[in-house]
């Protein structure tokens, strides 16, 4: 049995939403949750989703526009952040470089993971 139609068999139906675009891409981005002043030079920062190399660039152009402002204070919520690599330690690092501070408050497991990784002699 053959048909002309090219209507689809099924509609209707949702599409899944694929997170994971492969390795040269970021898997998601990182969710600044809420950015928050607290006293005159510190900032608390609630991050959520995914960190890598690419996805932490809009985070640390935040921070670095931040330090510009002179905030010298960092406060960082990862509690909601469910992968992340190097690329946290590199935005941390960048943060520090000039003597600024910062301080994770409420570090999920991926996150202690990577920290304990950083911190093994």
């Amino acid at each position: 049995m053959s048909t002309t139609s090219t209507a689809p068999i099924l509609t209707g139906l949702p599409q899944p939403h694929v997170c994971d675009q492969g390795a040269d891409s970021a898997p998601c981005d990182i969710v600044v949750h809420s950015c928050t002043n607290v006293g005159a030079t510190t900032l608390l920062v609630r991050l959520r989703g995914e960190i890598d190399h690419y996805s932490a660039a809009p985070l640390r152009a935040m921070l670095t526009s931040a330090a510009a402002e002179g905030v010298t204070g960092l406060i960082l919520d990862a509690a909601r952040v469910t992968f992340c690599d190097a690329g946290l330690l590199g935005v941390l690092d960048q943060w520090s470089r000039t003597g600024r501070r910062y301080r994770i408050d409420a570090p999920s497991d991926v996150v202690l993971r990577l920290l304990r990784v950083a911190a093994a002699p």
